[in-house]
């Protein structure tokens, strides 16, 4: 009894100690990103600041508002499980991940386009990745749903899901917008 009253007591410890690194690691990780964004910042270089700051409503995009019953009709449980409820698909399980034509790629709740086909590279992580979006199409918000902070984004006109962004992209932007490939369709051109 008392190695289990121990036991307790040491898991407490140790999770309450993990709870305040992790909370100062968020810190440590936001300064870290800020004085790296600002130090190597140049005028073509796009920044995760930069993509923090689009506009997440455009003035020239009509907003589609929908139910959550209009959204599950409208959408496959697996796309409604991504764009309304910000999930994320498995790894390689797209055909968009391998889809090298050319075309558009546009959100699979509103047809939005939201990337060009020559946006596209191959990333190796298993999800279609694009190192931009075409401007003004998507809005961005913070993540902390894995403690870490990450930049989420989603579809300007109506909310959905798309993925998030990360700093480990090719030139001209450095970045890597990671879709899910059941949030998008593409459009052949």
């Amino acid at each position: 009894m008392q190695n289990m009253i121990m036991n307790r007591r040491t898991l407490l410890s140790v999770s309450v100690v993990g709870l305040v690194g992790g909370i100062a690691g968020v810190g440590w990780l936001k300064a870290q990103e800020s004085s790296a964004d600002t130090a190597t910042q140049t005028p073509t270089k796009k920044t995760m600041t930069d993509a923090i700051k689009l506009d997440p409503n455009p003035i020239n995009i009509e907003p589609l508002e929908l139910d959550k019953a209009q959204w599950q009709a409208r959408l496959s449980e697996e796309a409604y499980y991504v764009l309304r409820k910000e999930g994320t698909e498995r790894p390689f399980t797209s055909e968009l991940n391998d889809e090298k034509r050319d075309g558009e790629f546009a959100c699979a709740g509103c047809d939005l386009v939201l990337f060009k086909s020559n946006q596209k590279f191959d990333s190796g992580t298993g999800w279609p990745s694009f190192f931009d979006a075409v401007e003004g199409r998507v809005g961005t918000k913070r993540d902390f749903k894995l403690i870490l902070p990450r930049t989420e984004y989603h579809c300007a006109r109506c909310g959905g899901h798309q993925g998030h962004i990360f700093n480990d992209g090719p030139a001209p932007t450095n970045l890597r917008y990671c879709n899910n490939g059941v949030a998008l369709k593409f459009i052949p051109a």
